[in-house]
């Protein structure tokens, strides 16, 4: 089976909601996997931790978290009302089997960045982790999503290359083939972050945050039409499809953050539509 076809197929069927007891009376919408996010609400006056870590509420009761790539199996999620009743419920993480290649014989200078960019790889990474800290009280995450782009899935989240014998940094993002040129849509709201022409390894960057820690980058980009601060919503134009940065050919890899991990939009998507 293709194995882009197989995490498709994956991602639909990890697309459930699970429940809390009734006593707990909490219900979670998303995906118990590895790379998967998970959002709930609670009546007011309650508090929410996941593995001892106390997690935002927002004021009408949402809250959310996600499951980085390497999740452990197990995670456990505790609610506590305002009478100090609490209840503890078992996560049950799946486990995903990640597409690991292993190249040799590849010149080291393609393999590490040399030393005249790697002051300008700090100074734009340090640009991506403080959009990404940004704090929006907004819930754009609870939107169903929709793809930003059309067209064949070339690369999947998490899958990784040995490079003669050192592992590479993981893939990411789900990568999406089109066109230079084609227009990149919002999947949900947000607000921009970071509209950046031309990073070293990512080209023209966008970075849209959907709320209480959630974003989606965007990245290979040729254009970006968007601007830090602007509001967006589902379906606007954000940017265009391009090879940028360290890119073989023309595509999309979008990627979802929340708090720090890394989260797999395959999971948050049904069937590609034809293009």
């Amino acid at each position: 089976m293709n194995k882009c076809v197989a995490m498709v197929q994956f991602a639909l069927a990890m697309m459930v909601t699970t429940s809390l007891s009734a006593q707990a009376d909490v219900a979670l919408h998303g995906q118990l996997s590895q790379g998967g996010l998970l959002w709930g609400e609670v009546a007011g006056a309650s508090s929410v931790k996941l593995d001892g870590k106390s997690l935002k509420i927002a004021d009408n009761g949402i809250f959310v978290f996600g499951f980085d790539r390497d999740a452990k199996p197990v995670s456990h999620l505790e609610v506590c009302r305002a009478e100090a009743m609490c209840e503890k419920q078992t996560l049950n993480i799946a486990q995903r089997q990640y597409d690991i290649q292993r190249i040799t014989g590849v010149p080291q200078e393609t393999v590490t960045p040399p030393a005249s960019v790697l002051e300008r790889i700090r100074k734009e990474t340090a640009l991506v982790v403080r959009a990404r800290q940004q704090d929006f009280a907004r819930q754009d995450f609870t939107q169903t999503f929709k793809w930003p782009v059309l067209g064949p899935i070339t690369g999947v989240f998490g899958s990784q290359r040995v490079y003669n014998g050192s592992p590479g940094r993981p893939h990411y993002g789900l990568d999406i083939a089109a066109p230079t040129g084609s227009k990149v849509s919002a999947p949900i709201d947000g607000v921009v972050t970071l509209a950046h022409p031309d990073m070293f390894y990512s080209g023209g960057t966008l970075i849209i945050d959907h709320g209480m820690g959630v974003s989606s980058t965007f990245i290979h980009l040729s254009r970006v039409l968007v601007e830090v601060g602007q509001q967006v919503k589902q379906g606007d134009a954000i940017a265009e499809v391009g090879a940028t940065g360290r890119a073989t050919g023309p595509h999309l890899d979008w990627r979802m953050n929340w708090a720090g991990q890394r989260l797999d939009p395959a999971l948050l998507m049904g069937p590609m539509p034809p293009s």
